[in-house]
């Protein structure tokens, strides 16, 4: 039977969809907020050290995603099966594997900050303000990664309000705090990450209580025997162990497709950097409705019931291409305006013109990997993501590393669009076999 009875599929849809959009859409403010404030204390190299400890975090901080990826599959499999008592075994394994990871990122800190910086060209004083961030800010890390799983445990019980509400609060104290500690105490350019440390542990406590409001008669399933039953924790490792490389992927293409453009210039990389923030301001709105392929395929998937998961699919990749029709349109007509919005350098906004087209195609193939992405993950699909990621990274690379001497800088372009078509196309190949074969 259905497990569908009231309501549309298209409430189902929108109900995870549209909160995950307000949140993740928030995210760019932190970042945004902590700049502001290095700029406000008067010294550009304070503007520079954000930025470098910012990217130090996000490339740390990105490979642990598949803390929130894995948690939202599994747990909304759970969910549909009315397992509740895996649910909370996965949810237990997800919080010991992030406290973990966050007390080995700890005993690394130096070894990491050291070993990236000799590869890091910059300032000694950015060098100086960036290590004093960073060594506030490392603190959040247990936080940081628990959220990641309060996250993914929310979304997998199809509740995406709960970690909305948890974003909104951890950006607004994150301002608050930021601008406290550094405008108004001793503390200074330090008070900034403080502000982030402060934002962070209020969102896990947050987190606590609203699992606490929520979910406490749950919390009679607990049990960290069977959290640590050889069978159930090999099952979590290489679910995760998956993602893990998935995100490693990602971060070799994104991180790649920086570094290669910088070898063009300071120009080119400028208008790569643009091309690509166009696109991410696209995706934050195609990631709230992934959120809804991660929790509603889990749900369907866990349920058995291969006609909701089927309705599911169609509904979320109706919304999907429509949002991506109305990219395309809104870039074609106003294409310029939004490199507008990103800089009032000529030089560069003359430059992004032989690449405006490629905006009319980006929304279109990024829609169906970023898509099919949720879906697979919901279905728990992780070899066929990781492979997808694995080929995509294969044809990223060799797209560019063959197109670079006839066509310059565009040859990236190319090699994005091969990175977004290798992963539609494989992932499409593979779904009635990992996705659809629910009730068939």
């Amino acid at each position: 039977m259905s497990l569908v009875v009231n309501g549309s599929m298209n409430r189902n849809v929108l109900r995870i969809a549209v909160p995950s959009i307000l949140a993740t859409i928030t995210v760019p403010l932190v970042g945004m907020v902590d700049l502001a404030i290095a700029g406000r204390l008067g010294d550009a190299a304070m503007i520079g050290g954000v930025a470098i400890a910012t990217m130090l975090f996000d490339l740390l901080y990105w490979n642990m995603s598949f803390l929130r990826v894995g948690t939202s599959g599994m747990v909304a499999q759970a969910y549909g099966r009315r397992d509740f008592r895996e649910a909370m075994r996965v949810f237990v394994q997800g919080i010991f594997t992030s406290t973990a990871i966050a007390f080995l990122i700890w005993i690394i800190q130096m070894l990491y900050v050291n070993a990236s910086f000799a590869l890091i060209e910059c300032s000694p004083e950015v060098e100086q303000l960036a290590r004093s961030y960073y060594y506030v800010r490392i603190w959040a890390a247990p936080a940081t990664l628990g959220l990641y799983v309060f996250k993914g445990f929310f979304i997998g019980m199809q509740n995406a309000v709960s970690p909305m509400t948890v974003d909104l609060v951890v950006n607004g104290v994150n301002f608050v705090a930021s601008v406290f500690f550094a405008l108004y105490t001793d503390m200074g350019f330090a008070g900034i990450a403080m502000g982030t440390v402060v934002a962070q542990y209020t969102g896990l406590v947050l987190s606590i209580i609203l699992m606490a409001v929520y979910y406490r008669k749950l919390f009679k399933y607990i049990s960290l025997k069977s959290s640590i039953q050889m069978k159930s924790v090999k099952k979590f490792f290489s679910l995760n162990t998956d993602l893990f490389v998935r995100s490693i992927c990602f971060l070799c293409i994104y991180s790649g497709f920086t570094a290669l453009s910088a070898t063009f210039g300071d120009l080119m990389l400028a208008v790569c950097t643009i091309m690509m923030k166009l696109l991410l301001l696209y995706s934050y709105f195609i990631d709230g409705f992934a959120y809804a392929g991660e929790a509603l395929v889990g749900r369907y998937t866990g349920a058995n019931d291969g006609q909701s998961l089927r309705k599911a699919v169609k509904v979320i990749f109706i919304w999907c291409l429509s949002i991506a029709a109305v990219s395309t349109l809104a870039y074609a007509l106003e294409g310029e305006m939004f490199v507008r919005i990103l800089t009032n350098d000529t030089q560069v906004i003359e430059a992004t013109g032989p690449f405006m087209p490629w905006l009319l195609i980006m929304p279109l193939m990024s829609c169906i990997a970023f898509t099919w992405d949720g879906i697979f993950i919901g279905a728990t699909a992780s070899k066929t993501i990781r492979n997808s990621m694995i080929y995509s990274v294969v044809g990223f690379f060799a797209a560019y590393f063959l197109l670079k001497n006839s066509i310059g800088v565009q040859a990236l372009m190319v090699a994005f669009m091969v990175h977004l078509l290798v992963r539609s196309l494989y992932l499409s190949m593979f779904a009635k076999r990992k996705v659809f074969h629910i009730g068939a």
